[in-house]
Parts: C-alpha cells; sequence; structure tokens
C-alpha cells in the first residue's frame, strides 16, 4: 500500500514548472510570499494596489473572469489572453491566480501544483496567525511530526492545511453547512474529477446506497486483492465526506484506482468531465454489475451505477415510403442533447471558442430536449434496409425516452469537433434551464402519440413506477476555451446553491446558477430530492442511520 501511494500521491511537474524552477529556484516564490493575503474565510489571494483595479494587460477588461499574475514580468493576464501572454514572452509560462493564490500554467493552460509553491502559501498563513494561534498549531505539528514521517509530502501538506483551516473556519459568522459539503482538493488538472464527484456524491439515492455501506469493502477486498474497486475507493469518499469534517480532502486513492481502470486516460493532463463521468459509472459496473447480475446486460443490471442512473431510449425507424416502422431499445446513463447552432456562421476557429451575438447566443434546455426527439430525415447516404420493402430506403428516426432513471444526467454538446474541416468549436451559449422538469412530453407514449395523433397505443408499463417531474441538485460548468479550461460544479441543497470550485466551498445566489455556462446538468426525481432535504443536517450522523430506501424501479 505505501509503495502504492508514492505513485499517485505526489504530482509530477509541467515540463514548462520544471524548466521554471531549474532557471529560477524558489525566489519568486519567495518574493510573491510578502503579498499573499489571507482572509477570514481561509482563503488566500495576492494583495493588490488598492487604488487601481487589476485589468488584463491585452484586453484591459477590469476582473473580466480570473486574473494571472506573470512570476517573471508580473505582467497581468485574463484566461483568455494567458496563452498569448507565454507566447509573445518566451520562458513566461507559470503565472499565479491572484484570487486563488495557485500557480497556473500558462502554455498548458491550467492549473498546476508544486509542494514547494504551498508550502510558502502555508507558512504565509501561519505567520498571519495571532501569535498564540500560531504557537499552539506549530507546536502540535512538531509534536505529531515523528508519527507522520512515514507519510508522504503530499499527506504532510494537508495535516498543516488542515489545522489551519480549522482555525479559520472557527472564525466563520456562519459554520453550519449542510451536511456532505466539503472541498476536493485539485491534485494537478483534476478540476473535471472533482466536479463529476462532487454531484455523485449529493445524488440522493447513490449517496444513500454508500452511507449505508450496501458496498461492503472488507468482502470486496477479499473476492479480489489483486485490482482496486472503484466503488470501495468511492466509499472512502463519502465517509470523508459526510464524517463532519469541513477541510478539503484528498482523492488521490480514488484517482489512482481510476487510472488502473482507465490506462488510456491516466494522466496528470486535463480530461472531460462527461467522458470521465461515463468513465467512473463503467468501472463501478464492471465490478458490481458482474457480481449480481453476470448474464444480464445494463438494461436490467442491479449495480448501483445502473439502478440510479441507467434509463432506456427508444430509437423509431420509419420508412418514408411503406411506413413501416422498426423499433430498438438502447440503455443510457445520459442523455447528450445537441444545441442548436445553425445561426453560426460556417466559418469554424480551430481551438477556438465561438461566441454569438446577443440575439443568438442564447438557447433553453427545453428546446434541447425538443431537438433531441424531434424527427430526422436521414440522408441518402444513411439509407436503411426495410423490412417491408425488402430494400433499402429513406427512413424518418425519431428517438423518445422509453424509461426515465431515479437520476437524469444531461449532458450538453458545447464541444464539436469536424473530421472534415479537421477544426474544432466550444459553443459558448447561454442555456437555460429550469430547475423543476417534467419530462413527460419526452416520454414514448407522448412522442408516438403526438406522430399519429390522438389514438390509443398500448404500451408497456415501465414508466408507470418511475415519476416525470424532477429537480434539480447539481449542475457542472465549463469555462475557458476548447483546450483548455475550468470545471466548477453548484450544488442545489434544502434549496440554497453552494459553488464547489475544488477545495472552496461558498454560498452563491440562484442568479449566479442560472447565469452559468451550464455542461452537465443532473435532476432528481422530486419525491427524492425533498426526502433528501429532509435527511440533511449540520451535525454528522452514523452512515447507518441513512438506509437506502428501497424504491420501485431501483430495488
Amino acid at each position: 500500500m505505501e509503495t502504492r501511494s508514492s505513485v499517485f500521491a505526489n504530482p509530477k511537474p509541467c515540463k514548462h514548472l520544471a524548466d521554471y524552477k531549474l532557471r529560477h529556484g524558489l525566489s519568486g516564490y519567495k518574493f510573491l510570499q510578502k503579498w499573499l493575503k489571507t482572509f477570514p474565510n481561509g482563503k488566500t489571494s495576492i494583495k493588490m494596489c488598492e487604488t487601481k483595479m487589476p485589468k488584463c494587460s491585452f484586453c484591459s477588461g477590469i476582473r473580466q473572469g480570473r486574473l494571472f499574475l506573470c512570476l517573471i514580468c508580473s505582467s497581468m493576464s485574463c484566461s483568455d489572453h494567458t496563452l498569448l501572454h507565454s507566447q509573445s514572452e518566451n520562458g513566461h509560462d507559470i503565472a499565479v491566480d491572484i484570487e486563488r493564490s495557485e500557480l497556473y500554467c500558462c502554455s498548458c493552460s491550467d492549473q498546476v501544483y508544486d509542494l514547494d509553491f504551498d508550502k510558502v502559501v502555508v507558512a504565509k498563513n501561519i505567520v498571519d496567525m495571532p501569535s498564540k494561534t500560531r504557537d499552539s498549531v506549530v507546536d502540535d505539528l512538531m509534536r505529531r511530526s515523528s508519527k507522520r514521517r512515514r507519510l508522504n509530502s503530499v499527506v504532510d501538506l494537508d495535516l498543516i492545511r488542515s489545522k489551519f483551516f480549522v482555525w479559520m473556519r472557527g472564525r466563520r459568522a456562519k459554520s453550519c453547512y449542510p451536511l456532505g459539503l466539503r472541498g476536493l482538493n485539485n491534485l494537478g488538472s483534476t478540476c473535471f474529477m472533482n466536479s463529476i464527484l462532487q454531484a455523485l456524491l449529493h445524488a440522493p439515492p447513490f449517496r444513500n446506497y454508500f452511507l449505508s455501506e450496501r458496498h461492503d469493502r472488507e468482502t470486496c477486498r477479499k473476492r479480489s486483492s489483486d485490482q482496486s474497486c472503484l466503488a470501495c475507493d468511492i466509499g472512502v469518499i463519502f465517509s470523508a465526506v459526510y464524517s463532519g469534517d469541513r477541510t478539503p480532502y484528498s482523492p488521490a486513492q480514488f484517482l489512482y484506482s481510476w487510472w488502473q481502470h482507465s490506462a488510456n486516460l491516466a494522466s496528470y493532463e486535463q480530461q472531460d468531465a462527461h467522458e470521465f463521468f461515463i468513465s467512473v459509472l463503467d468501472g463501478i459496473h464492471e465490478r458490481e454489475g458482474k457480481e449480481r447480475n453476470p448474464n444480464k446486460d445494463n438494461g436490467d443490471c442491479q449495480c448501483i451505477a445502473h439502478r440510479v442512473f441507467s434509463g432506456m431510449l427508444r430509437s423509431d425507424l420509419t420508412c418514408t415510403t411503406c411506413g413501416f416502422t422498426s423499433t430498438t431499445y438502447d440503455p443510457c446513463v445520459d442523455i447528450s442533447l445537441n444545441m442548436d447552432t445553425s445561426s453560426f456562421s460556417s466559418v469554424d476557429v480551430a481551438n477556438k471558442s465561438v461566441r454569438p451575438n446577443e440575439d443568438t447566443g442564447s438557447s433553453t434546455l427545453l428546446a434541447c430536449l425538443d431537438l433531441f426527439t424531434r424527427p430526422e430525415r436521414l440522408g441518402s447516404d444513411q439509407k436503411l434496409y426495410c423490412q417491408n420493402c425488402q430494400e433499402k430506403r429513406d427512413s424518418l428516426k425519431q428517438m423518445s425516452i422509453k424509461r426515465l432513471p431515479l437520476v437524469l444526467s444531461l449532458h450538453i454538446k458545447r464541444f464539436e469537433h469536424s473530421s472534415l474541416r479537421r477544426t474544432s468549436r466550444k459553443i459558448d451559449w447561454h442555456l437555460q434551464f429550469p430547475f423543476s422538469l417534467d419530462m413527460t412530453p419526452y416520454l414514448s407514449p407522448s412522442i408516438v402519440r403526438n406522430r399519429f395523433g390522438n389514438r390509443i397505443f398500448g404500451f408497456e408499463s415501465d414508466e408507470a413506477d418511475i415519476s416525470a417531474e424532477f429537480e434539480i441538485f447539481a449542475v457542472v460548468t465549463h469555462s475557458g476555451m476548447l483546450d483548455s479550461g475550468h470545471y466548477v460544479t453548484y450544488l442545489r441543497l434544502q434549496n440554497q446553491w453552494y459553488k464547489c470550485d475544488d477545495a472552496w466551498i461558498t454560498e452563491v445566489d440562484e442568479r449566479i446558477v442560472r447565469a452559468s455556462q451550464c455542461y452537465m446538468i443532473f435532476y432528481v426525481q422530486r419525491m427524492l430530492y425533498y426526502k433528501a432535504n429532509e435527511d440533511l443536517s449540520c451535525t454528522p450522523m452514523p452512515s447507518r442511520r441513512d438506509p437506502f430506501v428501497p424504491i420501485a424501479g431501483c430495488c
């Protein structure tokens, strides 16, 4: 175990950070230390001139998103122009986020981790403590140091951070957040992982399963000791997050286990949050699904991933010549929705964000669902074989939802890639989404009746046991460019929204959430949402007091 920990717990720095430290050592860090400022909520930022507003040296934008300070020339750049700065100034690759005091690589366009920099920040925090508090923290750390020598450097740093954060959080006027709100440390470009984990940690039926210890980690280890288990490691995160501890948690063990299950994605580079979500559910299914029902497909799988997130899509192909319709059903754990980009110009900009004008740069989630279930005429190169005509014919394809899941995951396709033009783009449109969603119009009975008129059709009773009314509980957002950016999750707990930005948890107004650039939206059945709100409290509770209640369509 100790050997494995040393592999995953210490992120290797990017080559630009390594080059910077080789040329300049720690001089830039130490010079920056005197400009660090710690706020009562524990957040550390760069102290700026009080009489002059910080702004980007390229676009002169005043506080338009995050701003970064170059460690070489002290030039200020916004998130859209950091790459331009590194390209125009050779070797000026490393900068600091002035609001969060975190290192940022302008060439990689992503946050980077360095233990030496974190030591400088934490040392400044301890120096700024009142003398009595500082002495008690330092003395306590010294007493415990002999017991901690066997741990790696990341765990040692977490110990210092924990002591500091406990003191800082004690000063907060409002310290009572709902149980389960805990920040997740960025382990090196892992905001994609943290954002999805926050959504999974607060999906009510998924949460209830792990807190009631339905996945027995001891039994799982005995069955297979040669490979890590994603479900076991998620259970560890649940125990840590719902323990009542508010200090940021480092999901390093889970990251290492995920790398073992997804070797092609095992790196400290930024990954797509949606791909990570699918990969995690596949990893859980791979272990639990085979043990519970080895001979069943995903549509009837009893693993927790599919019991919570899996629904069923219906696809109808209708021959335009004879009207014959063939129907197929496919299980799904999420629904990917296109945005209507018909008003875009035909010019694509490679690896750039597409920003439409104000008149066309908005869409709605309901319009995306309408587009998803709208009949689509397949092209002449997509002719399908008609069983009635006994030859290939033009056809119409229409999607609908045969069975809804307990937790509805909607993925907004903001990234487009054209293999023909060899170009890519990100769609920066604003998407309006409701907090309460009725999925009845998109179910198969509604779609088929609309297609054939007001007639009586016989349908299977799959939809009868599952409510079509949902409440939103999590929104994963992406900001930045196509080839870089940052993921943040907004959680709705007890009708209050919270922003989960890696280690930082803050209350936000719902207007902030509505204005965000959503990438994934998570809804839960309305009954489960209100039941979950009743269970949330400000004090930790034993895991077995939160049972996984049998619900139709889930157990």
